[in-house]
């Protein structure tokens, strides 16, 4: 088969690790089309792209065209296979589903979308047009994660007791003021919805999934946001375990850690790193700790890891092998639908009943921080 023709919808900051991604798997797909409302943008993550296959040894590259208008680039890029999407949150769902209209495979970024509406629509619509959906939770792949993941399944914790997902990060008025969209209830949530999902999804994925319930507290300390600059979750799991996130983005002065920590009755282990990318304690009963892992993701030089790569490359085989992807619109869910239940637990000021129908962002317009 030939390879698969990707394009990117949304050129911010992000894109450019989608362009990377798609370049490391250059065997198997290139990037054929870009599409921003912003030309520059564009121009970046192209450049991205481009400098990511010569430092793989490749020269020759495909022309790569630009759009302002995605619906425009759907109609013309007819032999596009692939689109991922990395514009603003709150336009996940209306991309996707344009997408997908169009029997086009879609990655889109974290979250799925900002209601359960919406992710529910889009799965079902992807089902029925025979077509994939994956979402970029791209630490699931780190190998240190994947080894976690593999213990979860040989049961070697034995009864789970509690996990913890903590992300002490730092996001100063600055990082708000470059985009008017980022901590509106409308376009992004906050900082639960935006820097912590991640972490959440680990969190619930080896926990066990299924959950009870749901109770939080949130609020805006520091920051001119609509939505909450810190927040913290407790989640009771359907077989007993407790999950506990803390949530931040007013650490003083820069990010502090992301880790998630597993305890079991007969293991612990901690993840840490920049990206949830190093082991740091590795211990159960059978004695065998292991403290230096040389699959770890080293040296990385941000929050976003190494994880899209093998994202991308676990998609391109989910097509080939006409199977769910790793990270499938169901998974990508769940984290989103728990940050959801969060803001609902905030605002009645009680624990909620999971899952809760038809919630969104915008029902949390209401909640007015002091």
């Amino acid at each position: 088969m030939s390879k698969f023709k990707f394009a990117i919808l949304g050129c911010g900051r992000i894109s450019k690790k989608h362009a990377e991604a798609i370049a490391n798997n250059y065997i198997e797909g290139e990037l054929v089309a870009v599409c921003d409302i912003v030309a520059e943008k564009m121009d970046d993550t192209i450049s991205k792209y481009i400098d990511t296959l010569r430092n793989n040894g490749i020269n020759e590259v495909t022309s790569i065209r630009k759009y302002t208008d995605y619906k425009e680039m759907l109609v013309r890029e007819e032999d596009i296979d692939i689109v991922t999407i990395a514009t603003e949150s709150g336009y996940h769902a209306r991309h996707t589903i344009d997408c997908i209209n169009k029997e086009k495979h879609v990655i889109v970024e974290k979250p799925i979308a900002l209601s359960t509406t919406d992710a529910e629509t889009m799965i079902k619509l992807a089902k029925e047009m025979n077509v994939k959906l994956g979402v970029c939770h791209q630490n699931r792949f780190n190998p240190p994660v994947q080894k976690l993941r593999k213990a979860i399944e040989k049961d070697e914790f034995g009864k789970l007791i509690n996990g913890t997902a903590r992300i002490l990060w730092n996001r100063n008025d600055d990082y708000y003021n470059q985009a008017s969209w980022r901590g509106t209830w409308e376009l992004d949530g906050g900082t639960l919805m935006n820097q912590c999902i991640h972490n959440i999804d680990l969190l619930q994925w080896m926990m066990g999934g299924e959950i009870e319930s749901v109770y939080a507290q949130t609020g805006t300390f520091l920051r001119g946001i609509e939505a909450e600059d810190f927040g913290a979750i407790i989640i009771r799991f359907k077989n007993g375990a407790i999950g506990i996130v803390e949530g931040s983005a007013c650490v003083y002065p820069t990010n502090l850690e992301e880790t998630l920590s597993i305890f079991g009755e007969k293991g612990t282990v901690v993840i840490g790193g920049l990206a949830v990318n190093k082991i740091e304690t590795w211990k159960f009963s059978d004695n065998k700790e292991e403290v230096v892992l040389k699959d770890q993701c080293e040296n990385i030089e941000n929050v976003y890891g190494f994880g899209h790569t093998p994202l991308i490359k676990d998609f391109i085989q989910a097509i080939k092998e006409d199977r769910d992807p790793l990270v499938s619109g169901e998974e990508g869910k769940k984290a989103m639908e728990i940050i959801l239940c969060g803001y609902e637990s905030q605002y009645k000021n009680k624990a909620i009943k999971f899952p809760i129908n038809n919630i969104s962002t915008l029902n949390f317009k209401k909640i007015k921080y002091e």
